[in-house]
């Protein structure tokens, strides 16, 4: 254990790009952090922006949350840690990043080392695995292919504590990660200084999120952890929240499909013993969470692939005649569209998804009737090309602003467009072809590039 008596972690946004109020991170500061993590991404907008290597933030509000994070890192010998930098992680958002960072340095004059740590991994290396025997998918996952491994444009691993507490012990006060567990950034440090694993990485899991756990819950606020030998606390940065034995609860069972136990590299976190107690004035103590490592080093695997086009076009009914029949209607659409288009049929990429009746959750939403005075519908045509998406798209939505439906009183159209033109087309679609476990042992897939910035200049690289 460290003689440092407590270790604490200013978490400045859920994810970086998200912003903060000027007074909570300056608090935060106040509070004389041991370190500045941030989360940068995630997989929650979907497989799009790892296939097509696009960020899901905006550029402007990256850097004007990096310049508050880097100048204070800088000014008071902070280290500042970024996970999954650029929204996915892989080389092209991890480079976007960076060159953000850079843009920082030279602006503000600044000097410091930073470590860079690409995630991507060769597709060699995984059909080499696939062949052995040591990639499995996750729950409700399909199997995986080499065809499938060929077709994904970028392909990421995770990142665990471990290559960032490299960064750090070379003397990086600046360390961008690519892919990365979320809690790793807020955690590598604190247990290289040897406090407890399942403790700073709960506390990460917790943290990842800033003030998201906290009530009321936002994630465009800061939050501070506080590791102790035996226990961390949470609390809020900003007189607007706090944090309860209820929220920190709630956000530990944020993104996991079992309670007690969080898988991530090399091992899970076993909250079986777990406890939340209040300490009063929004604080809430966490104890009794542990690391059980793996006996073999496993990492998760992400990648996309495209898998065609897409157009959609949106509108909205609300004729009470055409709601009450909607089903029947859209299915009598799709009869007419197939036999229109024969064998050049592409209406199997077809889809309605209708708010106000099941948009959210299909065929699996609970309430059958439609209470709704009005429907949103999204005509979504999903082909090989642009162009037959289009085609598609263009059809549907007329065949349905002019179906003659039972009933019918007005024959002017059924649909209301709220934008002209109706159809967008919007271009290449991904689907997740990796979301896999690799087992890897002792091998390191990950390496530091240490680069030295002196008075904003690049001066070296190892």
């Amino acid at each position: 254990m460290s003689n440092q008596k407590e270790f604490r972690v200013l978490s400045p946004t859920a994810i970086l790009g998200y912003g903060f109020p000027e007074s909570s991170f300056k608090k935060g500061i106040e509070r004389k952090p041991h370190l500045i993590a941030v989360d940068a991404g995630s997989t929650d907008p979907g497989p799009f922006y790892l296939g097509a290597g696009k960020p899901f933030t905006d550029r402007a509000f990256v850097k004007r949350d990096l310049r508050y994070m880097i100048k204070a890192g800088v000014a008071k010998n902070i280290p500042v840690v970024v996970g999954t930098a650029g929204g996915s992680g892989a080389s092209v958002h991890l480079e976007w990043c960076r060159q953000i960072v850079l843009e920082i340095a030279q602006e503000e004059k600044l000097s410091f080392k930073m470590g860079v740590i690409p995630a991507d991994v060769e597709k060699q290396r995984v059909k080499q695995a696939l062949a052995e025997g040591k990639i499995s998918p996750l729950a409700c996952v399909h199997e995986l292919t080499e065809s499938m491994v060929d077709e994904t444009t970028y392909l990421v691993a995770q990142i665990g504590t471990e290559p960032v507490a490299d960064a750090l012990e070379a003397g990086c006060q600046v360390v961008l990660a690519g892919r990365c567990y979320d809690p790793a950034v807020f955690a590598a440090l604190p247990i290289m200084k040897g406090y407890d694993p399942g403790l700073a990485l709960h506390m990460g899991k917790i943290l990842e999120c800033a003030a998201i756990a906290a009530t009321p819950g936002s994630g465009a606020d800061c939050a501070l952890g506080t590791l102790t030998e035996d226990s961390f606390i949470l609390e809020a940065l900003s007189p607007k929240r706090k944090f309860t034995c209820e929220s920190a609860a709630a956000h530990t069972l944020y993104e996991k499909s079992d309670p007690y136990h969080l898988p991530g590299p090399g091992g899970m976190i076993d909250l079986e013993k777990c406890s939340f107690s209040d300490l009063g004035d929004g604080r809430v103590e966490v104890k009794g969470s542990r690391f059980v490592a793996d006996e073999t080093y496993r990492i998760k695997l992400e990648g996309a692939r495209p898998i065609g086009f897409r157009s959609i076009s949106i509108a909205g009914t609300r004729d009470p005649i055409m709601i009450a029949n909607i089903d029947t209607i859209i299915d009598e659409v799709r009869q007419q569209l197939g036999e229109m288009a024969q064998e050049n049929d592409q209406a199997q990429g077809l889809f309605f998804h209708v708010y106000g009746k099941n948009g959210v959750m299909g065929p699996l939403e609970p309430q059958k009737e439609t209470g709704s005075h009005e429907l949103c519908i999204i005509i979504e045509a999903l082909c090989p090309t642009q162009a037959q998406a289009d085609t598609l798209c263009s059809v549907a939505r007329s065949t349905l602003l002019h179906y003659g439906y039972e009933g019918r009183i007005s024959t002017a159209g059924n649909l209301a467009f709220p934008f002209s033109p109706s159809d967008i087309g919007m271009g290449k679609v991904y689907e997740f072809s990796l979301y896999h476990l690799l087992e890897t042992g002792d091998e390191k897939l990950f390496q530091v590039r240490v680069e030295e910035l002196v008075n904003g200049e690049l001066v070296k690289e190892s």
